[in-house]
């Protein structure tokens, strides 16, 4: 009888589950044929893992260093594996038991469904709920881009939030082990932006918990003591996760320290090489960080998907004004069809972007309607989270509070692309719609007493949205910044060189770009009417069941179904079935073969050297699937070489590049294939220098590789003097050193020279403790850095072996609190299952 009973619990959330599984499979339908996602992130990671990877499998061990991308970096900062963590393990779990992306939204779903089960939801809104928060058109843009760690940190969020939650009432053991797994889990998706946004949203929460503990205090004594707990079970709960993800947090933070994310030493600019009357910046330059900022009329893309015109570039029908005119002057209908393929549709303040944020016309207003019947006060702060993410996602252009928030709210500067916070920002819009469904339903809410609160929803939401659909163009001319520049791209396309040609290709052009923006105008109408059909239809069903005329399951079924027609036919306009590739394909796109010119290059057997792709250079890492990149694809580079970059290798030094062993370019040839040429100025993996220079700062330094000769001299910060101390460099044009052993994250070279030398090494310093060690016929000996961003060394006469190991001690010692953490984690879960266990038992002996 008590098994029946718990198999009778189970039952309906085990129902839910299937029917995610099936949803996200009826959505990613051609992983059914076989074919998969073919994500442009995805496919450079690939290749900014590629010698980590074939390091594991060749050798069974696993490099914490790689050299595929910008001369050299972290390989813990692209693939790496922790066999202490717990979370790191279930998380794998959790993530690869579907393909992608039914993985990604049967987590996102599962998530959601989490938390309203913890606010106490039925199971049918739970799945309404989750829907809502899945496919919101956000993730859709950011699967199809292959940002897939955030998709992962986000489905984690809400279950983590909902553990908090449980926590805060009273429920401290499952409450605390949730949390403490959820947010092992997220950190698993290891994306510290998402996670630090999330910490802001429990932050709020916790100040809302701390007020009503504070006003309820004097009716209920003892419940300031009750959130003093909660709190301390919460921090405890903090603790063991982040504990189980020790090693990979700790090596990120020191990283972080050294990246164009930490403070740089630099007070000059690249474009002046003056020096500026600031302090050194710490963090990302404001600029930088607010250059995905969402516009403040572009918010009502939540509510009106082609508020803005959709993504950058998008798709127009046959009958839309461009084709039109397209044919009007001279061009064949099917090449117009064909042109109106790749249009720029997109007028809003973003430089570029995938897909607007919409979150659901029906879900906004069942949003606007809970706020008028949810008594829940949770509703105050899941508005409070919502209007906060939205006005900080609108970065620079609310400057007035967000510069604030950059320059003083703590570790805010470290983070770019704001916009990401509306992805966080439907959690507690779907709540507030959920729980105001919910409160329709138990309420007792009847026509009568409905009419009001329905109506001012419907007026709300229902009005903005007639509003847009007949009277945008008194707002908006529907033009955008990069307009001039498409335009003159237009008239290049259809002038032929003779004056009066061009003169014509300019009036063609300017014709077509008013029919573009009559086109997104008609973009922007149609989808208000669209919103506005969903709006009316899920207001009608709602009045429907206020008067009886249809049960509660019905009204969870039409809203349900309502709002999952909504999404999925947005979603569909960004991740669709184009998006998936053939096995074939695929397996072509996550393992190129080699063009002639790598293969020209890969027949070059010296154990190390550099190739510059001077196409896109710092945008792409599928040159670091056969080589060792001076460019790459990476969020964080070493800020030392990001200043490299743009004082030196951007500016086409050339000394630069040869001292970091470039020994090929990769360039464009006329028939656009790529071309492979040797350097024979390379400077191969180390030399002797005859002279060093001694330099007071970083200003100086990275000014004194301006015409320099890394081959005769090196420059060096007078920080490391001391190491220097008494050297006196006889120049011995016999002396040999060479590489005699590679791996990523260790480097043996054979020297022999008749008199003490300084050697300098083609390869990136990254020590200050930080784990690259130098070892001179096997004792630990200090090292330098030298020519801004390489390693040398004091060397003495005679023959030696010389030795670098990437030994972070980080890594080392995180590990072991990773296993102490783990363990703990554990019995939480344990005790926190057998706890639920016993519970029930009672409930079902109590029954």
């Amino acid at each position: 009888m008590k098994n029946k009973m718990s198999v009778k619990r189970i039952y309906p959330h085990l129902i839910a589950f299937s029917g995610f599984v099936l949803i996200a499979f009826l959505y990613a339908s051609p992983l059914l044929n076989g074919k998969r996602l073919a994500q442009y992130d995805s496919i450079q990671a690939q290749g900014a893992a590629r010698e980590l990877i074939d390091y594991r499998q060749k050798t069974g061990n696993q490099a914490l260093w790689t050299n595929s991308m910008f001369g050299g970096m972290p390989g813990y900062m692209i693939s790496s594996d922790y066999p202490n963590s717990l979370t790191t393990h279930l998380g794998r779990l959790f993530t690869y038991l579907l393909p992608e992306p039914a993985n990604l939204l049967v987590l996102l779903m599962g998530g959601c469904y989490l938390l309203l089960m913890a606010l106490g939801t039925e199971v049918w809104l739970g799945a309404l709920g989750a829907i809502a928060f899945a496919f919101c058109s956000a993730n859709f843009t950011s699967i199809e881009a292959g940002h897939v760690s955030k998709v992962i940190a986000i489905a984690y969020a809400p279950p983590l939030i909902g553990g908090v939650i449980l926590v805060f009432r009273g429920r401290y053991l499952v409450g605390g082990a949730l949390t403490a797994l959820f947010l092992g889990l997220q950190l698993y998706g290891n994306h510290v932006q998402i996670t630090y946004y999330t910490f802001l949203a429990l932050l709020i929460l916790g100040a809302f918990e701390l007020v009503w503990a504070i006003r309820q205090n004097q009716a209920s004594p003892g419940r300031l003591r009750q959130f003093a707990l909660a709190s301390a079970v919460l921090i405890g709960a903090g603790l063991v996760a982040v504990g189980t993800h020790a090693s990979r947090l700790w090596t990120t933070y020191e990283y972080s320290q050294a990246t164009q994310r930490g403070k740089s030493e630099l007070t000059i600019s690249a474009d002046t090489a003056q020096r500026a009357a600031v302090e050194p910046a710490e963090g990302l330059g404001r600029e930088y960080a607010f250059n995905w900022s969402y516009g403040i009329p572009e918010t009502l893309t939540l509510l009106i998907p082609n508020f803005h015109g959709g993504a950058t570039y998008g798709a127009l029908g046959k009958s839309s004004n461009t084709v039109e005119t397209l044919v009007q002057v001279g061009v064949t209908p099917a090449q117009a069809r064909q042109f109106a393929q790749q249009l720029p549709l997109y007028w809003g303040d973003q430089p570029l972007t995938g897909g607007p944020v919409y979150a659901g016309a029906v879900v906004l207003f069942l949003f606007v309607l809970g706020m008028f019947l949810v008594k829940d006060p949770i509703k105050w702060w899941a508005l409070t989270v919502a209007g906060l993410f939205i006005v900080l996602a609108w970065g620079k252009n609310f400057g007035v509070f967000n510069n604030l928030m950059f320059d003083y709210f703590p570790l805010y500067n470290k983070f770019r692309a704001v916009t990401m916070l509306l992805n966080l920002a439907q959690i507690p819009i779907v709540v507030v719609a959920v729980l105001g469904v919910q409160e329709l339903v138990r309420g007792g809410w009847k026509s009568a007493n409905l009419r009001k609160p329905l109506l001012r929803s419907v007026g709300i939401v229902g009005g903005i949205c007639l509003f847009f659909a007949l009277a945008s163009g008194l707002l908006f001319d529907f033009s955008s910044p990069s307009d001039p520049r498409n335009q003159e791209s237009f008239a290049a396309m259809f002038g032929r060189g003779a004056p009066a040609d061009q003169s014509q290709a300019e009036g063609i052009a300017s014709r077509l770009m008013g029919s573009i923006r009559d086109d997104r105008a008609g973009l922007l109408s149609t989808d208000a009417f669209r919103s506005l059909v969903f709006v009316l239809l899920a207001a009608g069903l709602t009045w429907l069941f206020a008067n009886q005329k249809v049960k509660a399951a019905v009204l969870y079924a039409g809203l349900t179904a309502l709002v999952l027609v909504d999404l999925f036919a947005v979603g569909k306009r960004y991740l669709n079935n184009d998006d998936f590739r053939s096995r074939n394909e695929s397996q072509r796109a996550f393992a190129p073969a080699p063009s002639p010119a790598d293969q020209q290059i890969l027949r070059d057997k010296d154990l190390s050297y550099r190739v510059l792709n001077t196409a896109n250079p710092f945008g792409e890492a599928n040159t670091s699937y056969f080589h060792k990149s001076i460019g790459g694809y990476h969020g964080a580079k070493l800020g030392r070489y990001n200043e490299l970059i743009e004082f030196q290798i951007a500016k086409n030094n050339l000394a630069a590049l040869n001292m970091l062993n470039t020994k090929y370019f990769i360039f464009q040839g006329q028939d656009g294939q790529p071309v492979a040429q040797s350097n024979p100025g390379a400077m191969g993996n180390g030399w002797f220098v005859n002279s060093y220079r001694l330099v007071n700062n970083a200003n100086e330094e990275i000014k004194a590789l301006d015409g320099f000769d890394p081959k005769q001299v090196a420059v060096v910060d007078k920080r490391f003097a001391d190491q220097l101390r008494g050297l006196q460099i006889r120049p011995d044009s016999a002396a040999t050193l060479r590489l005699t052993r590679y791996a990523p994250d260790q480097l043996t070279y054979e020297s022999n020279a008749a008199g003490e030398q300084l050697a300098v090494f083609s390869e990136i310093y990254y020590n200050d403790k930080r784990g690259w060690e130098a070892y001179l016929d096997g004792k630990p000996v200090p090292h330098l850095r030298a020519d801004y961003v390489l390693r040398a060394m004091r060397v003495p006469a005679g023959k030696h072996a010389i030795a670098f190991r990437f030994e972070p001690k980080s890594y080392v010692r995180g590990e072991q609190i990773a296993l102490v953490s783990s363990i703990l984690l554990a019995g939480l879960l344990g005790f926190a299952a057998f706890g639920a266990v016993r519970s029930r038992r009672k409930e079902a002996v109590a029954a």
